[in-house]
C-alpha cells in the first residue's frame, strides 16, 4: 500500500499533442501534478506515470533498478504516439535523466525535450561510497524537500534506498556519455539555489548535446522542486512557449552526430577535388584548356607503344633454328629425302631450339620476382 498520498499516476486525454511528464527519484506524481495540469488545461493529452518501486515504500524501490523505471517510460511514451501526433517529453531530477535516455534512443519520434533540473552525474564524495554502502546497509535518513515555498505536499520518501541509489549511478554514467546522440530542440531549467542537483548538470547537457535550438531558463526564487515552488507558474508558462515553438517551427531539430560526419567526409572530398583544378582566368591557359590539349583515343584509354626488339645475333640464330628447322620437316616429309640420315628430328630439334631461343631473348630484361609469402 502506497505511503504517500495521492501518489497515483496521472493520466488526461486531449487534443493530438501529447506530453509525457517524469518524476524524480524518491518521488511520485505529487512532486510535477501542478506542472501536468497547467498542460492538462492547455488542451494537451498528458501522461505521469508512477514509475516502479516509488509511492509505496524504500524497500520496494530498493528491488527495482534503473531499466524498469526506463521501461515504464517507454512504455507510457509508446501510448502517447499511438494516440497523439506529436509528443513532447519531459522530466524533473532523475526524470530528466530519463527523458534524455529516451530521447537518445528514440529521438527522431520526440518532438521536443523538456529538463526540469534533470540529474546525470553527483560529485559529492559521499556517492563514491554508495556501491559499498549499498550492501551493507538496504536505507539511509533522507534530507528535508527541497522546496523553497513553505509547508509543501508530501511526495517523497523520507529514506534513500541505497541499492536503488546505486542503480541510478549507473542510469546517469550512460545518459552523460551519450549526450551527443540528442539533438532535438530542448528546454533545459534549472535552479540556481538548487540544493539536491548542482546546476552544473544542467551546463554539461547543453555543452554536449547536438541541439541547435536550447532554450535555457534559470528559475532564482526556487529551489530543487520548481513545481512545488514560488517560480511554478514561470516553469508552467516557458514550457508552454517552447512546446508552440516547436509546433510552429520556430525551433527546430539539430544535426545529429551521424549526419554531422558524414557530411564533413562529403564535404572534404569536394574540397579535395576542386583543390586540384585550376580555374584562375588570369593563367595562360585553364585546367579545362589543358584537358582539349591532351590527346585521348575515342574509350579515352591511350594505348602503349613499346619499342621494336633489337635484332642481334641470338635473335638471328632463332630465326635460323625456326626457319630452318620447319623448312627441314617440309622437305623431309613431303620428299622422303634425309639428308643426315636421321629422319624428322634435326628439323623438330631446330625448330624447338629457335622458338625457345626467341622467346627467352624477348622476356624482360632483368626483371626480379619476390620469393611467395605464406599469408
Amino acid at each position: 500500500m502506497s505511503k504517500i498520498p495521492n501518489s497515483e499516476s496521472i493520466y488526461r486525454s486531449g487534443g493530438q499533442i501529447g506530453v509525457l511528464l517524469i518524476h524524480g527519484f524518491l518521488g511520485t506524481p505529487v512532486s510535477i501534478k501542478p506542472w501536468a495540469q497547467s498542460l492538462i488545461e492547455e488542451g494537451y493529452t498528458v501522461s505521469a506515470p508512477l514509475l516502479p518501486g516509488h509511492g509505496t515504500s524504500p524497500n520496494a524501490l530498493n528491488k527495482t533498478t534503473w531499466e524498469d523505471w526506463y521501461s515504464c517510460v517507454e512504455r507510457e511514451f509508446l501510448k502517447l504516439r499511438n494516440e497523439c501526433e506529436r509528443v513532447f517529453v519531459a522530466g524533473f531530477s532523475m526524470g530528466g535523466a530519463l527523458a534524455l535516455r529516451l530521447s537518445q534512443i528514440r529521438g527522431s519520434e520526440i518532438e521536443g525535450t523538456i529538463l526540469l533540473n534533470a540529474s546525470i552525474y553527483d560529485e559529492r564524495k559521499i556517492f563514491h561510497l554508495v556501491p559499498v554502502l549499498s550492501k551493507l546497509l538496504p536505507t539511509l535518513k533522507g534530507g528535508p524537500t527541497d522546496v523553497a515555498k513553505p509547508n509543501p505536499p508530501i511526495h517523497t520518501y523520507d529514506r534513500i534506498p541505497l541499492r536503488a541509489l546505486d542503480s541510478l549511478r549507473k542510469l546517469w554514467k550512460i545518459v552523460e556519455r551519450d549526450l551527443y546522440l540528442v539533438d532535438l530542440p530542448l528546454m533545459v531549467a534549472y535552479s540556481i539555489n538548487d540544493h539536491t542537483v548542482h546546476p552544473v548538470c544542467s551546463e554539461t547537457i547543453i555543452d554536449n548535446v547536438f541541439s541547435v535550438d536550447i532554450r535555457e531558463v534559470i528559475f532564482e526564487k526556487s529551489f530543487h522542486n520548481v513545481c512545488l515552488d514560488y517560480d511554478s507558474e514561470g516553469l508552467n508558462e516557458e514550457t508552454i512557449e517552447f512546446i508552440r515553438a516547436v509546433l510552429s517551427g520556430d525551433l527546430m531539430r539539430g544535426e545529429s552526430y551521424a549526419e554531422m560526419d558524414e557530411r564533413e567526409l562529403i564535404d572534404a572530398e569536394f574540397e579535395s577535388i576542386v583543390s586540384g583544378l585550376s580555374l584562375d582566368e588570369s593563367a595562360p591557359t585553364t585546367y579545362l584548356d589543358e584537358l582539349d590539349a591532351r590527346k585521348y583515343d575515342p574509350e579515352g584509354f591511350t594505348p602503349p607503344s613499346p619499342r621494336a626488339p633489337r635484332i642481334d645475333q641470338k635473335y638471328r640464330a632463332a630465326l635460323f633454328g625456326i626457319i630452318g628447322g620447319a623448312g627441314y620437316l617440309l622437305i623431309e616429309i613431303t620428299t622422303g629425302f634425309d639428308f643426315l640420315g636421321l629422319g624428322p628430328w634435326p628439323g623438330i630439334l631446330g625448330f624447338i631450339g629457335g622458338v625457345a631461343t626467341f622467346i627467352w631473348r624477348t622476356a624482360k630484361p632483368n626483371e626480379d620476382f619476390d620469393e611467395g609469402v605464406e599469408l
